[in-house]
């Protein structure tokens, strides 16, 4: 097949100025991806920086090879194949994979600047489905955008996906750093790429593109792609001919971001953290996002800073859809100064204006945080880039780190459990299997890649297959994490370039000193706060107090362990609701809280100052806006194993302060089994029947004429709480108030 090059990269120019208007020229390794693409049918991977135009390398591509496609069938106006095909030679669609809901709402806005007409299946149009299908088979949609997910919805991989690869023209993945465990966003859903890849056409054209790929997960990454690498820089020509390569070719760019200036500022407590950006956030350009590390930590900073006079608004993965727009469109519009967010905004939102990034708290890897600094600075000359570590982040670490691949013998008892003709759902998994849901679902999916299990409509199937738990390599994995976590606090304290050492990190080879970073110059910021704002901020976190709502569903599937539970609890034996000082991700009280219930916490008698903000959360509870229906006329303690002095003593001191009879301490179970951090099915089984209430303190509720107040350290899943409020209320308690010192997460 002739190819006019030069016929081509003109096409390509004309396109590109439709996208991004009429003074936009490509960059060299922007038409070399695009050459690749086109003329050479080749893959392509594209490690550049956030900014560099990785979306306009696909669109342009995109609209070559439906002019191509329109040329071949006789309908392009000139008359004349616009990239040099021979009729017959005809493509289908562009198939993106993307991350994010955001990010295919900016490439479908984008797509249509340069009259590309560009569609979306996800789970939010489940009824435009049908539709979109029959425009693609009408060959009307020039781009298709799915989400990971969608590749093993079986609905879409059985009816959709076979005949969409058969017709794909190209294929693009992006952010596709998360098809690789060793990258700092793995998604066992890109995983199934391989699949979609096999099933393609012989020389259709393959983009992967990524701002976050080091050296280790480039070559995994091209390993899903191809059988090798070709990794080429500078400027000439890609080579190749259709069809004959099964090399992929790589282009690496300089990761440097020259409107970017680093700073880390070194602050004592998450008050002075508060008291800083109050102080700052408007000498910061523009508007931007403050990072969190948490969903508890991304509202309070949200709440300080509104009742400060900011207008900003929170974004996690918590907040519904709908919220998340309407945020993504105020940042968009800059009607907010800053969107507090967590990872949830870390990839796919497109601001080229974005005038600043800072992060309260930091995250685990370096090459997670410079793809989250990435956001900024696209289209303006300078972005404010501000770390502000704490010392609680490296606890949050390993409660994420925590829900790493479960060890071999739980997987082998999910595999034991699955059967081969009829599938079982992961909520009637759960039951069966010592595993949180969300852990269970990652699990499932990685077994599903490699060949273990399937997902089918109605849950999932064991194979059959053999299967090997690769320790090793979960050991390396894991081994690679504790290291990019120490890389992130050397982050912190290096006396040398802060974006050099991050391009380094990124393994990126020309990596110089920036002459911008707070190390290269005179830093533009400095620690000082206010006593205004340090006192506000001391006093809005050193508020004690958060609901706890009661259970009122039974797990499902108990009756197949034999626990005769199942449907709403009734309401003879729940709880009200109840209150804690804090959730151990607070900014504020989560620190404290976890010197008194962490897992290194010693036993020991409740200190005076969370006395106090037991006795503050209490009296809120009687005045506020939600109060308890009834003043707590007794307590009784929960039975504790490790910190039995701890809630014996808080017991004791509510009690006193609250001139309340102490009934006493309902026993700890008989088995230690229900201490483990299983999900709630199997907490449900562990408990449901490992609680007696002593005939002393039977006599003494039977004669209650309100609600007891039950005092416990941790409320982790709630169903311990849940179970021993099920015990006293029918043991003759009237109602039970439950109060914690902590939540968990």
């Amino acid at each position: 097949m002739s190819q006019d090059r030069a016929a081509v990269r003109e096409r390509a120019e004309a396109v590109l100025r439709r996208l991004a208007g009429e003074h936009a020229r490509l960059r060299e390794d922007q038409w070399r991806a695009i050459e690749a693409l086109v003329v050479d049918r080749r893959r392509v991977l594209c490690v550049q920086r956030t900014g560099w135009g990785k979306s306009a390398v696909y669109f342009v591509a995109t609209a070559l090879l439906r002019e191509r496609d329109r040329a071949a069938a006789g309908a392009t106006p000139s008359g004349a194949p616009a990239g040099g095909g021979t009729p017959g030679d005809t493509v289908g669609p562009t198939v993106i994979v993307s991350p994010l809901l955001a990010l295919m709402r900016n490439q479908v806005e984008s797509a249509a600047r340069a009259g590309i007409r560009a569609r979306t299946i996800n789970s939010a149009n489940l009824d435009e489905w049908d539709e979109i299908t029959t425009e693609i088979h009408a060959g009307t949609v020039d781009v298709l955008l799915i989400s990971p997910e969608r590749l093993n919805n079986p609905d879409f991989r059985d009816g959709v996906l076979p005949k969409l690869a058969a017709t794909t023209g190209l294929l693009v993945v992006d952010e596709a750093h998360c098809v690789s465990d060793w990258g700092h966003d793995f998604r066992p859903d890109y995983r199934r790429l391989r699949t979609f890849l096999g099933n393609l056409p012989t020389g259709t054209p393959v983009l992967a593109t990524t701002a976050t790929a080091n050296a280790r997960v480039t070559a995994d990454v091209a390993e899903q792609l191809g059988t090798e690498l070709t990794v080429e820089s500078g400027s000439g020509s890609a080579g190749g001919s259709a069809g004959q390569r099964a090399d992929v070719l790589v282009l690496r760019g300089s990761l440097d971001r020259e409107s970017l200036r680093l700073g880390v500022l070194d602050l004592p407590s998450p008050a002075h953290r508060l008291a800083w950006l109050a102080d700052h956030l408007d000498r910061l350009p523009g508007s931007g996002i403050v990072y969190t590390l948490t969903v508890a930590a991304a509202g309070e900073a949200a709440e300080f800073l509104r009742s400060r006079g900011y207008p900003v608004a929170a974004y996690t993965g918590q907040s519904d859809d709908a919220d998340r727009r309407a945020a993504e469109q105020d940042l968009l519009d800059n009607k907010i100064k800053a969107l507090i967010a967590t990872s949830a905004l870390g990839m796919g939102f497109d601001k080229p204006d974005l005038g600043f990034v800072v992060h309260l708290g930091a995250p685990p890897s370096p090459i997670a945080y410079y793809q989250q600094v990435g956001r900024a600075g696209r289209a303006v000359e300078h972005a404010e880039v501000l770390l502000l570590p704490g010392a609680e982040d490296a606890a949050i670490w390993r409660y994420f780190a925590s829900l790493a691949f479960p060890a071999e013998e739980q997987v082998r008892a999910v595999l034991a459990a699955l059967h081969t003709d009829r599938p079982l759902s992961t909520q009637a998994l759960e039951p069966l299997v010592d595993l949180r849901r969300a852990r269970l679902e990652l699990m499932l999916k990685v077994l599903d890649v490699d060949g273990a299990v399937r997902r089918v409509r109605g849950g999932w199937l064991a194979t059959g297959e053999p299967w090997v738990y690769d320790e090793a390599r979960l050991r390396r994995v894991a081994a690679a994490r504790t290291a990019e976590q120490q890389a992130m606090r050397e982050y912190a304290a290096t006396p040398g370039c802060r974006m050099r050492y991050l391009r380094e990190c990124l393994d990126d080879a020309g990596a110089t000193d920036c002459g911008r970073c707070d190390r290269c110059a005179e830093p533009l910021f400095g620690t000082e706060v206010s006593p205004a704002a340090l006192s506000a901020a001391e006093t809005f976190l050193g508020r004690p107090g958060v609901e706890v709502p009661p259970k009122k569903l039974w797990p499902t599937g108990m009756d197949a362990v034999g626990v005769p539970l199942k449907g709403r609890i009734a309401p003879a034996e729940q709880a009200l609701a109840g209150r804690a000082v804090g959730r151990l991700s607070d900014l504020g009280w989560g620190g404290r809280l976890r010197e008194l219930v962490g897992p290194e916490a010693a036993d020991g008698p409740v200190p005076d100052d969370v006395t106090a903000a037991v006795v503050e959360v209490l009296k809120a509870w009687a005045r506020g806006d939600d109060p308890w229906p009834r003043r707590p006329v007794a307590v009784v303690a929960a039975g504790s194993r490790s910190r039995a002095r701890l809630v014996g003593s808080l017991a004791e001191r509510i009690a006193t302060v609250g001139r309340l009879p102490l009934l006493g301490q309902l026993p700890p179970p008989a088995s230690p089994s229900g201490a483990a951090r299983g999900n709630s099915a199997q907490r449900v089984r562990a408990l449901h029947d490992a609680f007696t209430v002593p005939d002393d303190l039977a006599a003494a509720l039977a004669g209650l004429d309100g609600p007891v107040l039950l005092v416990d350290d941790l409320i982790d899943s709630g169903w311990t709480m849940t179970l021993l409020a099920r015990a006293l209320r029918r043991a003759g308690a009237p109602d039970v108030l439950p109060l914690a010192l902590a939540v968990a997460g």
